[in-house]
């Protein structure tokens, strides 16, 4: 028994280090702040520990607990937003150059759809998962992901049409 606890353990030891950076990059791109993303990594390594030794594919395991956690914190974080006034100002930040600026306009836009759509985008075009991988890493169905990414693809033109000149006008979305 300790054998394999240890052989588990290291196992595990071995994921963290070899993924913990892309994990939290995929977080990020989800919440749109460093530390949020470490807690969601955090949470999800925490979920998958508890199961290591059942689990038959560890990264897909622990990127679909990333993206559901993700759903479900957004959720929870949604009803208890609360906004507090202060008499001071914020201060002013320095100006940004033109790629720091599209990338601000990029996260607002992502940080204006709903998070299936938000993690679909970033499943299929970050991480450059297939319809199907897709679906499985979310637990949907293929024509899920098609339909999510067409829509999230359209609400990302509307609200910033500044990015449709990255995004190749060929692209197809599914079949």
């Amino acid at each position: 028994m300790t054998q394999q606890h240890d052989a588990a353990r290291r196992s595990f030891d071995d994921f963290v280090r070899a993924e913990s950076e892309a994990l939290i990059r995929s977080a990020y791109l989800l919440v749109g702040d460093r530390h949020h993303a470490e807690d969601l990594v955090q949470t999800a390594l925490a979920r998958a520990v508890t199961r290591w030794h059942k689990i038959d594919d560890p990264r897909a395991y622990v990127y679909r607990v990333l993206y559901t956690q993700f759903v479900s914190w957004w959720r929870r974080r949604r009803i208890r937003v609360v906004e507090t006034l202060t008499a001071d100002l914020p201060e002013r930040q320095a100006p940004v150059g033109p790629d720091q600026e599209l990338g601000v306009v990029l996260r607002q836009a992502l940080s204006r759809l709903t998070p299936r759509q938000r993690a679909v985008l970033v499943l299929r075009f970050y991480e450059d998962h297939s319809e199907a991988e897709t679906a499985a890493r979310l637990g949907c169905r293929i024509g899920t992901v098609k339909s999510q990414t067409r829509h999230a693809l359209d609400r990302l033109r509307r609200l910033a049409p500044e990015l449709v000149d990255l995004v190749d006008p060929k692209v197809e979305v599914g079949s």
